[in-house]
């Protein structure tokens, strides 16, 4: 049976015919972790200082997958009301354990955090504090036969002056705190340089650790295996680059189907657009995973373009991919949204007109000059190579300083902005970048707009090439500057995103209406 394809997809993972092309998702869902609990697989994903924190996807195929949830609504810690670019959840783990779903991850300056739940899509418990540390990451839980629980991590060298190492800990068996100080296991330094993101199993008696090393661009998938938990461990490589296109394939997660099948989810870096998720076949051999195809003489796989699904058991009629566009019809935003600091409620508001958002003019934070440093920026990450985003506003500005618009966010951006002028409302084109020490960032005056509805728009061609441009009537489109190139933002893809704020002293009443953010 032939699967239904929406046109309005803009990247399709399943082709319809019982085949499938990588990505599946072709998004920044960065460090992806998987399980499955009968036939629902559940994924997770960095989310660095974005609230809400930790997005939820679910699929019944591997193949098709949608937001269904955030572990949390904030990170609440000291200095995340405002972007700490790079900073926050890195490398969550996801499994489910004694009727619980649990997610663990570990934040490079606070320490390694649990959250469970017995519902998914509903709400999980608050953030617990298991150990507060600085440097350790990647932290992955593990329950064995006997009830004994584990944590297995590695390091952040910029918080704890090492990496390439690997450490497991004894763990009270509600995940709730760690029993001992842990021991090294493994140091990748001579030959799995930057091995990190672990994620343990278990089968046949052998203790596994599946770990990236090589680096993001440019690493493999590494595989650990002994008979006690403590090691010493075997290290063989079983996935890489090859003669395919596919740079670093590695860190993700194994599941096994219902009906004996084994697949590897993973990531591969690609620049502006994040890091994108791929599925691979795998299968074990002589007690070792074998992943992907063209399998070497040492038992390493390169990774597949096209591949039969998983045979599952559900039967999926109709092409899913995370969401994307948004008629701000709900009570709530969509769960594709993101704010690149803890939200603020007091930001935004939906329904006070029907189906719009209304953004208000919020201040920048105190020590902050440009929209790098905006936390009230609503973003969404880059859903495919080429796309377009288009929005409709109704802008309300009270003081000169009150702006609002479109734009690409990464350490480089760019976007169109409206601006209060003495004679009405004026459009710009602006540029800016980071550079880890200052922000510049430059405008140019393009038009003075004659209307109260305005249309802004983004077209992102192969290379993360944007074109910006602006309508009165969704029809004819004005280009505005030169095309842009995207970049990568700190540890995460670059992503489009609306805002309003106020770049003054005094407090404004200035808002926009955004009638619906459209992705074609």
């Amino acid at each position: 049976m032939e699967t239904k394809i929406s046109s309005n997809h803009v990247w399709s993972a399943d082709l319809g015919n019982g085949y499938y092309q990588n990505p599946i998702l072709y998004a920044d869902y960065s460090d992806p972790d998987v399980i499955r609990v009968g036939k629902d697989f559940f994924m997770v994903s960095s989310s660095f200082n974005m609230s809400p924190c930790l997005p939820i996807l679910h699929s019944t195929d591997l193949v098709n997958w949608k937001i269904v949830n955030h572990v949390c609504e904030k990170f609440p810690f000291e200095g995340y009301d405002k972007p700490r670019h790079g900073d926050g959840v890195w490398a969550p783990s996801i499994r489910y354990h004694d009727g619980f779903f649990w997610v663990f991850f570990g934040a490079p300056d606070e320490g390694i955090f649990m959250s469970k739940t017995k519902d998914p899509f509903g709400k999980w418990s608050p953030l617990h504090l298991v150990k507060k540390v600085k440097g350790w990451i990647d932290a992955c839980p593990f329950w064995d036969e006997d009830g004994q629980a584990y944590l297995v991590n590695a390091f952040a060298r910029s918080r704890i002056g090492f990496k390439s190492i690997l450490h497991i800990s004894r763990m009270k068996p509600d995940g709730t705190e760690l029993l001992d100080d842990g021991v090294h296991i493994f140091d990748g330094n001579l030959h799995h340089e930057t091995i990190e993101g672990p994620k343990m199993y278990k089968l046949n008696g052998y203790y596994y650790i599946f770990a990236p090393a090589g680096g993001v661009a440019t690493g493999w998938q590494t595989i650990l295996r002994s008979k006690s938990i403590f090691g010493p461990y075997e290290d063989k490589i079983v996935l890489h680059k090859g003669e395919t296109e596919i740079n670093g394939p590695h860190q993700g997660g194994w599941v096994e189907l219902e009906n004996g099948e084994n697949w590897f989810i993973h990531f591969q870096d690609k620049g502006a657009y994040g890091r994108i998720t791929h599925l691979q076949p795998m299968k074990w051999e002589n007690d070792w995973p074998v992943m992907g195809y063209n399998v070497n003489q040492n038992g390493i796989g390169e990774p597949v373009i096209r591949w039969k699904k998983p045979n599952v058991s559900a039967l999926q009629n109709e092409i899913i991919i995370p969401q994307t566009s948004d008629e701000f019809d709900g009570t709530s935003l969509g769960l594709q949204w993101q704010w690149r600091a803890n939200q603020n409620h007091e930001w935004y508001q939906l329904g006070v007109k029907e189906s719009q958002l209304r953004l208000f003019a919020s201040s920048l934070p105190e020590d902050a000059e440009t929209l790098y440093d905006a936390g009230q920026i609503l973003t969404q990450k880059l859903p495919a190579p080429d796309f377009s985003a288009t929005t409709k506003l109704a802008f309300h500005p009270e003081r000169n300083e009150d702006y609002c618009g479109l734009m690409i966010f990464g350490l480089k951006y760019s976007g169109i902005k409206l601006r209060k002028s003495e004679t009405g409302v004026t459009l710009l084109h602006f540029i800016g970048e980071n550079n880890d020490e200052i922000t510049v960032e430059k405008q140019e005056v393009i038009a003075e707009v004659n209307s109260k509805i305005i249309y802004l728009k983004v077209d992102v061609s192969e290379g993360a090439v944007c074109q910006f441009k602006y309508s009165y009537d969704n029809e004819s489109y004005q280009s505005v500057g030169q095309p842009f190139i995207a970049t990568e933002g700190k540890w995460v893809g670059a992503q489009v995103g609306i805002f309003c704020v106020n770049k003054g002293k005094k407090e404004s009443q200035g808002y926009v209406d955004v009638d619906w953010f459209r992705i074609k």
